[in-house]
């Protein structure tokens, strides 16, 4: 029996609210869901499971669970997971009704029906909801305008279901935006609706599979009641906004209303939430005597330029307006956008809409204790018995203290200010691009202390990792489907020599496949897959052809990648090419005396503390799948070097590189991983004595922070100069 807890959040009661949670299970204790149930004081709740990852010996490693539990009013709740229950109760009732035709599939969730159809040129073929029918010809959009004046219809490809069940369904389109005389842009739409709910989440992602930038001008989606409408003096309008109590903008009689949130407005607005995990709400309504529609954008602050009107027409989304702040998408490049749609009565309050428009920017989170992460074994050991009061605090302030970046092509990620004054982006700020997997930092630290905000920056960075750091669309395959390393505008490339580059040394996918299982999100997993295929692909180019040509870092990085992907799908085509690193490992390793010395000048060949820590770390995962001698051998003598050549015994430091005009000392902390590894191999407490100094200035050093005046720069508004960088490294 697992114990689920879902916190005290709202204080107003919900019944049968969506929840959802993915918890891992020990090798060997799990082969099959079918005995999983939920209850919730001794009652069965309603639930949908599936596996999301299996161990080696085809055991469930994790199970994501979607349920609807009452959560009552200022208080928290546990519930218990059964994985052994009765069949009775351990069975799925019917849930949602789901049919899929030749033309498209119909749903009925019970208090709200649509319709899709494949190649058609809206998303809704109908919505029927609270007595209201809402056909195609009301449903409009979104509709895109770029820059260069040119307006786009949309044309959808074939509807799937990717999820069907008890508790939810979820719908997804391929797409293309159309125009006549200019290259189609794509776009990926989802539908996502719970049984006995008004309201279905519409999620729209924009793709520029151009060659060009694409100016996104205006991206627009409305809801008009229809031609049957009532008298303009019983309609009322509202739109709202808030970020602690919600400031309304009320119409009488129809009265058009809106709101806009831009870098202005954000600048000079005063909001003490992780935005990461709330900012405020934004949403418009207009309702009539035959009921009415709420649309909600999902972190629309985080993510401006946006804007909402209601009139006596109906509601209109604006996921970018016309003249707001300008958005730029690069080649390649996409962006998700969401918004709830909230189908209700004519008696439907203000205040009921408000609470769930706030709901959604702020959903319950149900957690397992860090003891069920830690006895399963699906983590590094990240885990103690004993807690330094310290060491935590100064971990949760790293967490923490990284700088905000605002804007739909920003948020969930932050520049580099180090990065930024060494002059990489030509003046221009160089985005972090979630250096050193500071997703997976993020989900390491929340396992650990079950502290709600360290998952929901996972979630927030990997929502923009998916979008705006990979390669969406390219005619080059080495550039497709990878991760791009830190830069400016997130993908432009080196400046200097004005040309885009893709390396193996900055691609991750941990903190992917931790957000995966988390939310259940199937594109978590694609992504780091589609990595993984970039990095296999590079690794097949000239630069890698000699060992010791390349740092240990590139090729180290790449080494944990692959390992992460095997550990994950069992599936041994990840294997060829991270045998091959190790065996390059051990030509380089000869080559200087056991050394891995890397190009540096012309001249030289130097080494590199953290980087040669990499490598060691990297060997170190690969080595806990497929323990050998050789390869402990091998990590020691790179350990052993790094003492004897870069521990410098009068500041009780590692110098940064081994040149005379660099040997400045450091706190990288990434040679505490190498010492720490040194002696989990041999048990030897002397190697950590030589990271004594560096871990105390480590916890002592302060984070370049969260806080810090708001400024514009480009189309981001940035508060702060903390790199995620720092507490992901």
């Amino acid at each position: 029996m697992i114990d689920i807890y879902i916190d005290k959040l709202y204080r107003y009661e919900r019944k049968a609210e969506p929840c959802f949670i993915g918890i891992p299970v020990k090798k060997g204790e799990l082969y099959k869901l079918d005995r999983t149930a939920l209850t919730q004081d001794g009652r069965r709740l309603p639930i949908q499971k599936r596996v999301t990852a299996r161990h080696d010996d085809g055991s469930v490693k994790f199970m994501f669970l979607r349920l609807l539990a009452d959560l009552p009013a200022n208080q928290g709740v546990v519930l218990q997971c059964d994985t052994n229950a009765p069949e009775d109760l351990a069975r799925e009732a019917d849930g949602i009704r789901v049919v899929r035709d030749a033309k498209g599939i119909s749903v009925d969730t019970g208090a709200v029906s649509f319709a899709v159809s494949d190649n058609s040129d809206s998303v809704f073929e109908f919505v029927e909801a609270q007595g209201r029918r809402y056909g195609k010809e009301q449903l409009l959009g979104p509709v895109l305008c770029d820059g260069e004046g040119n307006s786009y219809r949309i044309k959808t490809g074939s509807w799937s279901i990717v999820e069907s069940g008890e508790v939810c369904v979820i719908l997804k389109a391929q797409g293309s935006n159309v125009c006549e005389g200019t290259d189609s842009v794509d776009f990926e739409l989802k539908l996502t609706a719970y049984a006995g709910k008004p309201w279905v989440e519409l999620s729209y992602r924009i793709i520029n599979t151009t060659l060009r930038q694409l100016h996104v001008a205006l991206l627009v989606f409305d809801i008009k009641f229809g031609k049957n409408m009532t008298p303009m003096s019983q309609i009322r309008t509202c739109a709202a906004s808030s970020n602690y109590q919600t400031d309304f903008s009320i119409g009488e009689n129809g009265e058009p209303v809106s709101k806009c949130v831009d870098a202005k407005s954000l600048v000079y607005e005063s909001n003490e939430h992780f935005a990461e995990v709330f900012y405020g709400t934004f949403f418009a309504d207009s309702t009539d005597e035959s009921g009415g529609v709420c649309a909600t954008v999902f972190q629309a602050q985080q993510n401006y330029p946006k804007a909402v009107r209601a009139d006596s027409e109906g509601v209109c989304v604006m996921l970018v307006p016309e003249g707001a702040d300008k958005v730029v998408m690069e080649s390649g490049m996409s962006r998700e956008q969401r918004i709830l749609l909230h189908f209700h009565g004519a008696d439907e309050t203000l205040e009921e809409l408000n609470n769930r428009s706030l709901i959604y920017q702020m959903p319950d989170r149900p957690y397992v204790q860090p003891e069920v992460h830690r006895a399963s074994g699906c983590y590094l050991d990240v885990f103690t018995d004993k807690y330094d009061v310290e060491v935590e605090q100064a971990l949760i302030a790293k967490a923490d203290g990284h700088a905000r970046a605002y804007g739909m092509l920003n948020f969930g990620d932050a520049p580099d200010m180090n990065y930024t004054t060494q002059g990489r982006g030509g003046g221009d700020l160089v985005w972090c691009n979630n250096e050193y997997d500071y997703p997976h930092a993020c989900a390491l630290l929340y396992v650990r202390n079950a502290t709600r905000r360290f998952l929901d920056y996972n979630i927030a960075a990997v929502s923009h990792w998916m979008d705006v750091d990979v390669c969406h669309f390219s005619n080059d395959p080495l550039f497709l489907g990878g991760q791009w390393e830190h830069t400016n505008g997130h993908c432009r490339g080196n400046v200097i020599e004005r040309k885009k580059l893709m390396v193996g040394s900055h691609q991750w996918v941990e903190g992917l496949l931790d957000y995966y299982h988390f939310t259940g999100d199937a594109r978590g997993l694609e992504t780091a897959v589609g990595i993984g295929e970039n990095v296999l692909r590079l690794l097949d180019t000239p630069m890698y052809a000699d060992p010791g040509e390349v740092n240990a870092r590139e090729t180290g990085w790449e080494l944990r990648s692959l390992t992460a992907l095997y550990v994950e799908t069992n599936d041994k085509k990840w294997l060829a090419k991270a045998d091959n690193i190790i065996r390059d490992f051990k030509v380089w390793g000869d080559r200087y005396g056991g050394n891995w010395l890397a190009p540096y000048t012309d001249n030289t060949v130097i080494r590199v503390g953290f980087m040669i820590s990499v490598a060691v770390g990297s060997l170190m995962r690969y080595y806990r799948v497929f323990p050998s001698d050789e390869l402990k051998e091998m990590m020691l003598n790179a350990v052993d070097d790094l003492i004897r050549s870069c521990y410098m015994e009068r500041t009780g430091l590692f110098y940064y590189k081994e040149l005379p005009s660099l040997a400045r000392s450091g706190i990288n902390t990434l040679l505490l991983e190498s010492l720490t590894i040194a002696y989990e191999l041999t048990g030897d407490a002397a190697y950590l004595s030589y990271g004594e100094q560096t871990f105390k200035r480590a916890i002592r050093e302060q984070s370049g922070g969260a806080l810090g005046k708001k400024a514009v720069y480009g189309d981001a508004v940035v508060a702060g100069s903390g790199s995620p960088k720092n507490f992901g490294q």
